[in-house]
């Protein structure tokens, strides 16, 4: 899991690098479920959002997000010059957080109520700790920005470098 979040958050990045001007930085990520070594990615419909809430509930899984950061594009300065240039990647960082969540036991009326609101069908996991499925988090142990989507250290670590966070007050 941790190697497939790896590359679909560089693959994010790199495509929408090379759709922009060689100075833009640009940052993506990605967000995997790791039950025992088992992806759980976005559920394609509600059935198996279904299905990987009663997985999920009232046990504990992983949850790996990877942000690559890349300033450049690949080929040239122009659409058109990298649309035929040779592809090669932009020089990118890519880092990736993992951190665990606890769920409590999701009994079935409440599974429903969830599901109905529609939180669930866009979701690594089919669900949101931060929206409505919050009152089935147990605990987080990690960074909550983490299960979120966009670590919020990880992105700090790699925007740094860019020049692109403010500076820090001295003390």
């Amino acid at each position: 899991p941790r190697d497939h979040v790896r590359r679909l958050a560089v693959a994010k990045c790199l495509h929408v690098a090379a759709r922009h001007p060689t100075d833009a930085v640009v940052l993506g990520a990605d967000t995997t479920v790791d039950v025992d070594g088992e992806i759980f990615g976005t559920p394609r419909d509600v059935n198996e959002a279904r299905a990987m809430l009663r997985r999920l509930s009232g046990r504990t899984h992983l949850v790996h997000t990877a942000v690559c950061v890349t300033r450049g594009v690949l080929g040239g300065t122009t659409p058109a010059d990298r649309d035929s240039a040779a592809p090669t990647d932009p020089p990118h960082d890519v880092a990736l957080d993992t951190a665990a969540v606890a769920m409590l036991p999701i009994d079935a009326d409440a599974l429903e109520r969830y599901l109905a609101t529609g939180e669930s069908l866009d979701k690594a996991g089919a669900y949101a700790v931060q929206g409505e499925a919050a009152k089935f988090v147990r605990e987080v142990i990690g960074h909550v920005t983490t299960v979120v989507g966009l670590p919020a250290w990880l992105v700090e670590q790699l925007l740094g470098p860019c020049g692109l966070l403010p500076s820090q007050p001295h003390p």
